[in-house]
């Protein structure tokens, strides 16, 4: 099965469990036992739905970092989750380009969402993008300090050795995106606009004009919709 296909129903899974404050690998094995009128999950589907959430903290503060005129909490259930499909592909899977990554959020966000969603989703992943290296630099080295104590929990080295090494490791911090990226905002000019928002950061309480999930909800494709949550026809 083609992996865009695989894409739609891991985002049928990450939405759905979104929308109903789900664990996501809870929804998973739901999906996985009882599939219903579709075909069983794809094998890249089900790879998808696991490194979401295993890394989803990673994930949700890094495209915090590069959306920071549209918080993450206040994004659109599908937006939000075709986000961090994309930014797992990007951070976590080498097999995907990161361009095959962020044009096949695109493609998911031209057909499943509103008019204003590709350029944002746009803006966010290519800002990603160009900070993709310091944030693999930064997870690398909080995996070594996690190995390191993890060693020192498994072995009698002394708290002066172990401070020494992670000191060491601290002090080989990769170089800030700032010189990497003189001339890159941490968020492209194209994300100012994409939900129509001025130079003012947004006002974080709720905004009542703001369509709910559960309005959103019925505007889906039949596809991303499961047996359970659909019409009964009354």
């Amino acid at each position: 099965m083609a992996r865009s296909t695989a894409r739609k129903r891991a985002l049928n899974t990450l939405y759905e469990a979104d929308e109903k404050s789900q664990d996501f690998l809870s929804l998973l094995e739901e999906r996985k036992a009882r599939p219903g009128a579709q075909t069983p999950l794809p094998a890249y589907a089900v790879t998808i739905v696991e490194g979401v959430a295993k890394h989803r903290r990673d994930i949700d503060e890094a495209l915090q970092t590069h959306s920071t005129r549209w918080p993450l909490s206040r994004m659109h259930a599908i937006d939000r989750n075709i986000l961090r499909i994309a930014a797992w592909e990007m951070l976590y899977n080498p097999e995907v380009p990161d361009k095959v990554a962020i044009d096949e959020a695109l493609s998911l966000a031209k057909t499943l969402s509103d008019a204003d969603a590709p350029s944002f989703i746009h803006g966010v992943l290519s800002a990603l993008e160009q900070e993709k290296d310091e944030h693999q630099a930064r997870r690398e080295q909080a995996d070594r300090i996690a190995a390191l104590a993890e060693a020192e929990a498994d072995t009698d080295v002394s708290d002066d050795e172990f401070d020494k090494s992670k000191a060491e490791i601290i002090a080989s911090k990769p170089v800030s995106s700032e010189d990497a990226h003189a001339d890159s905002d941490s968020e492209p000019a194209a994300s100012g606009s994409e939900r129509g928002d001025s130079d003012q950061v947004p006002d974080l309480t709720v905004n009542q004009s703001a369509p709910s999930l559960d309005q959103l909800k019925p505007t889906l494709p039949e596809e991303l919709t499961s047996d359970a949550d659909r019409p009964s026809g009354n």
